[in-house]
């Protein structure tokens, strides 16, 4: 039987065409028509005025804390579980990512323990839309406020979630995206920042250009980094984006197969949450082994592996990587990560792929 990936793109509109544009008009770097109707489209897409194209969803986040001012020494919220590249971009300006536990329905940032962790030195949080769940945005905006922090949504694994009608990347100060192969949108490569800050904007395009004056041209005011999306990446975006409504209905579906069919074994396996005005995206469908440790769940993804299911895991927080390890409990990630597996998830499954998926599942935890 064939193998399932657990993520592969889509690509059936006109990614194709709009690439062949670019070789054929020789615009294929970092200027060219695609970038801004990708970053007018996105833009619309948030609800905010403004987004800005970059190289990835790395450089996304590492080029918001830069425009933002964060400085060495300063202090950084940041859920524990998330993957690493949001703890890796505080490092990055040399402050500090200050962890903190998540919650058990979502995995998310645990707004009733962020703010036991603020101190003087704390400059805003960045809560992690994790795996297409939003975090809980209205409790972490009016910390923020009255403890004048500005924040950063983590939005990478989110594109198109709601928060009270409201789309991921217009809840923070900014928020950034990235667009690797396995995302809902995808250029390969690729990332955005979205605000509806002007002088924030303005900011965030200076220094991705390597701080070039836009005003005078090879005259830099500042130090900037070379963030630039091409033209090419643009363009695979831009065809993506014409398809984005239909992306997150057939994501809603694979959804509501995989849950259809495993709601029946609750009593062995925990499956994602859904919260009333909030609208999860399932860039990955997760599930959560209810007894056992790492060694079974890996068992577990083992032989889904020999079966040609191919898995992941959960995320491990970042308290037990060595960069950022801490001897401090986390006792929800600690008791939850050891447990969580993604299922394949992707728009290219049928329903008699899922069909397999679970019962692969099933005898693999049996």
């Amino acid at each position: 039987m064939k193998r399932i990936s657990i993520a592969q793109p889509k690509l059936a509109g006109n990614e194709r065409k709009y690439v062949l544009d670019c070789l054929d008009t020789n615009w294929i770097s970092s200027i060219g028509k695609y970038i801004g109707a990708f970053e007018d489209v996105f833009a619309s897409f948030c609800g905010v005025k403004h987004a800005i194209a970059v190289n990835n969803g790395t450089t996304a986040l590492h080029l918001a804390l830069v425009a933002l001012g964060l400085q060495p020494g300063d202090e950084v919220i940041v859920p524990t579980v998330t993957y690493i590249a949001t703890a890796n971009a505080v490092k990055y300006c040399g402050a500090v990512p200050v962890l903190v536990d998540v919650d058990a329905d979502t995995m998310n940032i645990d707004p009733s323990a962020i703010e036991a962790k603020i101190t003087s030195r704390t400059k805003g949080i960045i809560p992690v839309h994790l795996y297409g769940h939003p975090a809980d945005m209205d409790l972490i905006r009016e910390l923020a406020v009255r403890r004048g922090l500005w924040i950063v949504e983590d939005a990478a694994e989110a594109h198109g979630a709601e928060v009270g009608g409201k789309r991921v990347g217009s809840l923070g100060t900014c928020a950034t995206f990235s667009f690797f192969g396995n995302k809902i949108v995808t250029t390969g490569e690729g990332g955005m920042v979205t605000t509806d800050d002007d002088e924030l904007a303005a900011r965030l395009r200076l220094f991705r250009g390597q701080g070039m004056d836009p005003q005078r041209r090879y005259w830099f005011p500042v130090v900037g980094y070379n963030y630039r999306m091409t033209n090419i990446q643009a363009a695979i975006g831009l065809a993506q984006m014409e398809n984005v409504d239909n992306s997150l209905k057939e994501r809603d579906r694979l959804a509501d197969w995989y849950t259809g069919l495993l709601e029946p074994h609750a009593d062995k396996l925990v499956l994602p949450a859904k919260r009333r005005n909030f609208r999860e995206v399932y860039w990955m469908y997760n599930v959560f082994l209810r007894t056992g440790d790492a060694s079974r769940r890996d068992a577990v993804m083992l032989r889904m592996d020999e079966m040609g299911i191919e898995t992941r895991p959960v995320f491990y927080p970042m308290h037990v990587m060595p960069p950022y390890k801490e001897d401090a409990s986390y006792p929800v990630a600690d008791e939850w990560y050891v447990r969580g597996i993604n299922l394949p998830t992707h728009q290219e499954l049928t329903e008699d792929d899922v069909k397999r998926v679970v019962e692969c599942l099933l005898k693999a935890m049996a």
